[in-house]
């Protein structure tokens, strides 16, 4: 989790051993993992996959088929002036979606909605929020026209956290991977229903 160089600062110590004791969502498997290299002082990384497409083998949380992602929590007081704080997380999620889902002109702006909703309603703190959400339809064919058309969805997003509530953020990161593969809601996290009525009443008021 640190170079070979640098001891990890207390604070840091901290953070990483508040997020190994978070309570996230009983649907998924998490474990850590090696962090990227380089792209801070001091990382901590974790993958997570929903229950049902994850294997035996221990690497299968990775890729479920269900839905997986990864959550990276950075350290690095020099950049603080650039991230607007000393901590920023890195993080990614990614499902499959029903062809009915995919096509809905609205499903990008309600993933990155969920996951505003989960940090929300978690009140965790955070800044300088952004990320992409990428929806991706594909149709088949030859020997693999039998799996018919399909969707997904993908959401990389990066935030600095504010305070020292680091397991809200890695519960919100499990609440939206969950979201994502279709899994219900929890309170304070509007579904897709939700989104898509709001998402009519503003068109219609334009």
């Amino acid at each position: 989790m640190s170079t070979p160089s640098t001891a990890a600062p207390a604070v840091f110590v901290n953070a990483a051993s508040v997020l190994r004791g978070a309570t996230l969502r009983q649907d998924l498997v998490v474990r850590e993992i090696p962090p990227p290299e380089r792209i801070a002082p001091h990382s901590v990384a974790f993958a997570a996959g929903v229950r049902e497409g994850v294997g035996p083998d221990p690497e299968s949380v990775l890729d479920s088929p269900a839905g997986a992602g990864r959550f990276v929590l950075m350290h690095d007081p020099s950049s603080a002036a650039e991230w607007g704080g000393e901590f920023r997380i890195v993080c990614y999620a990614q499902a499959p979606l029903e062809l009915e889902i995919g096509v809905d002109p609205f499903i990008s702006d309600v993933a990155w909605s969920w996951l505003t909703d989960a940090l929300d309603s978690r009140s965790a703190r955070y800044t300088y929020i952004s990320g992409t959400a990428t929806k991706v339809l594909s149709s088949s064919f030859g020997a693999l026209e039998s799996r018919g058309d399909g969707a997904q969805i993908e959401l990389r997003a990066s935030w600095t956290l504010l305070g020292d509530d680091f397991a809200s953020h890695l519960e919100a990161w499990s609440e939206l991977l969950c979201l994502l593969a279709g899994l219900p809601n929890e309170e304070g996290v509007a579904s897709l229903t939700q989104h898509r009525v709001r998402a009519q009443r503003s068109a219609n008021n334009i």
